[in-house]
């Protein structure tokens, strides 16, 4: 699960995680989050995906932060933009059409780089990481995000000994604790999503459960 993982999974297309169309959860759900037109919202472990550009559509400045150089060039390159990298501390900034993308180690952006985040979402971020590094991920979005800045946490939760992560097993039960103490949880959507997802069906999942939760900061 560390650098040299996500690399090769990228250099090889091995991104069966990347949804080829904007997020259902995210359209239905993120209104919800009564966010200002023009606020920042930050998007780690970001990919490729197509809500990006949704959400920059709804009038939202987008931060996304991405390991993988290759995600953030074809990222750019399928939305037929051009985003030439400049430094950015730790990370390489590129920037176009309300989109900005942080290449590099989610766990070296600093609170000056996410300054002004009064968003958070989150589709394929918590559930991308082995359990020892959930608690490290959570502790960074608390360093990097304000009191009052409202999220869409989306999660899946199956039984984790019928198939390898990621993406991984989170229960409910896990993200209660994880968030607990920082944020304020409210379950928006618990349904059984078994019979759409055709992959964790071939390989004898018995379960497969999406939840969203709706998070703010205390």
């Amino acid at each position: 699960m560390h650098e040299e993982f996500w690399q090769a999974r990228w250099a090889r297309n091995e991104i069966g995680f990347h949804c080829g169309e904007v997020n259902p959860a995210l359209q239905e759900y993120w209104p919800q989050l009564q966010l200002a037109p023009g606020s920042r919202v930050l998007v780690p472990l970001c990919g490729k995906s197509l809500d990006m550009p949704w959400l920059a559509a709804q009038g939202y400045a987008v931060l996304g932060v991405e390991l993988a150089e290759k995600a953030v060039q074809d990222f750019f390159a399928e939305q037929g933009l051009s985003a030439p990298a400049m430094a950015d501390g730790a990370l390489r900034r590129h920037q176009a059409e309300g989109v900005v993308v942080l290449q590099g180690d989610f766990f070296a952006v600093t609170p000056a780089q996410t300054a002004g985040c009064v968003g958070y979402y989150d589709r394929a971020a918590l559930i991308a990481l082995p359990p020892e590094m959930r608690r490290r991920y959570v502790a960074q979005l608390r360093s990097l995000l304000p009191s009052g800045c409202r999220g869409l946490l989306v999660t899946l939760d199956y039984p984790q000994e019928e198939r390898k992560g990621p993406p991984f097993a989170v229960s409910d039960g896990e993200v209660r604790e994880l968030y607990g103490e920082d944020w304020r949880i409210e379950l928006l959507k618990d349904e059984d999503v078994l019979a759409e997802n055709a992959g964790f069906l071939a390989l004898g999942v018995s379960g497969l459960r999406e939840r969203v939760y709706r998070l703010t900061r205390l």
